[in-house]
């Protein structure tokens, strides 16, 4: 090795070093995706593959009931030329997001080829202001 590559190597690689050691101090942020947080924004959920090829929402109804509780109505179809069974229930959430403790029992849902079937669902208490509902595969 002559001594002028020599003497051009060796300042690159001390950049390079300086420039690998440099560390970063201080609280992080979190690294969080929407892949993980879709029950807390979304208010129609599909929780498994087969579901997500299957099913679709063709629309959610708030209703307030008289008493203060809130009813969900959810249209659900079936995007496939045949039969599917799946599961869906609802997550009943206060103002800020939180879950209020109701939540409804899974129930089975049976949907005929390219059916849209309406789900009803109500709230057990005044506190439901926000919901999820969720789908899966049937079990």
């Amino acid at each position: 090795m002559n001594s002028s590559s020599f003497s051009l190597l060796v300042p690159a690689v001390a950049l390079l070093l300086a420039a690998g050691c440099a560390t970063q101090t201080g609280p992080f942020p979190p690294l969080d995706t929407t892949k993980f947080t879709l029950e807390n924004s979304d208010r129609f959920v599909l929780l498994d593959q087969p579901a997500q090829n299957s099913v679709t929402c063709t629309g959610l109804q708030e209703v307030p009931l008289s008493d203060g509780r809130l009813e969900v109505v959810a249209n659900v179809k079936n995007r496939e030329n045949r039969r599917i069974e799946v599961q869906i229930n609802c997550v009943f959430k206060d103002a800020q997001g939180f879950s209020t403790g109701d939540e409804t029992p899974w129930q089975t849902l049976i949907l005929s080829e390219f059916a849209t079937e309406a789900v009803r669902f109500t709230a057990m208490n005044t506190q439901a202001k926000k919901y999820t509902v969720r789908v899966r595969q049937a079990r």
